[in-house]
């Protein structure tokens, strides 16, 4: 299917490894010029590196930054000033107990996984609906709408995201720009995939076991029984950027494995 990308650009924030990098490729894949974003140039040129690897047309450009900080999200905003398509990739999680989490904690998440794409939207918003066309994306989590107990801090910023979203989506009636969040479910990313290792090498099993046993305890309501591959998320993403889905607005877009029961 031909998603109609052709002559877009797209930035895809955090997107130097798991989702956001398989985001990046898939867009790319389509013929959106994409920049890459990540914390360090090292990383940023290895993933371009990478996407051309199985894309060896695809138009990219990469810019280094932190966006859990006001300057990180300027320095994005100054060195690509417009923009069609943003998608709001970048975050962070963390396992901690509840009477653990300290008031920094609470606002590094919400800096890192809410205002990061809040403070790009603002710029990036109203310039789409001048040009009355544009997508933007958050990257959100089944964590949203079935909370962890072993990550409340984290749950709550996926929330926040879908309700962000929502609210810009009703600034967009009438207009062909929309607002989505779509739900990923738990993903064999490159934070995961450490986890994983380590847990299986401390408890002196195979990596199988360790994902089998995740989805049994701590996932139990998955339909799919194992961790998303990144892939599987991204060609979502890059349908609902596309001009093809024009009717989805305003939407929490649920690609999580079928881990949430609640209906949306």
């Amino acid at each position: 299917m031909d998603l109609q990308l052709q002559g877009k650009t797209a930035l895809v924030t955090g997107s130097t490894a798991g989702i956001g990098l398989a985001i990046a490729e898939a867009l790319a894949r389509e013929g959106a010029e994409v920049i890459v974003n990540g914390r360090t140039s090292q990383r940023v040129e290895k993933a371009i590196a990478s996407i051309r690897k199985t894309a060896s047309n695809a138009k990219l450009r990469g810019v280094a930054a932190d966006l859990s900080t006001a300057a990180g999200a300027n320095q994005v905003i100054a060195e690509v000033p417009t923009l069609d398509i943003l998608v709001n990739n970048m975050g962070i999680f963390e396992p901690k107990p509840f009477a653990e989490i300290p008031d920094s904690d609470w606002l590094r998440f919400f800096e890192t996984n809410v205002l990061s794409g809040i403070r790009l939207a603002r710029h990036y918003f109203p310039r789409m609906l001048s040009a009355n066309w544009g997508r933007v994306i958050f990257i959100s989590s089944e964590s949203a709408v079935q909370i962890p107990a072993e990550m409340i801090h984290y749950g709550m910023t996926k929330t926040a995201q879908i309700a962000v979203a929502r609210g810009m989506a009703e600034l967009t009636k009438g207009t062909g720009v929309t607002v989505n969040s779509v739900l990923a479910g738990p993903t064999k990313s490159e934070g995961v995939e450490t986890f994983v290792s380590q847990m299986a090498a401390s408890r002196g099993v195979d990596q199988a076991t360790i994902e089998r046993d995740f989805f049994a305890s701590v996932r139990p309501t998955s339909l799919l029984k194992r961790f998303e591959q990144p892939a599987e998320i991204a060609q979502v993403v890059a349908f609902v950027a596309s001009p093809l889905a024009s009717a989805i607005n305003g939407a929490a877009v649920r690609a999580e494995g079928g881990v949430v029961q609640a209906a949306l």
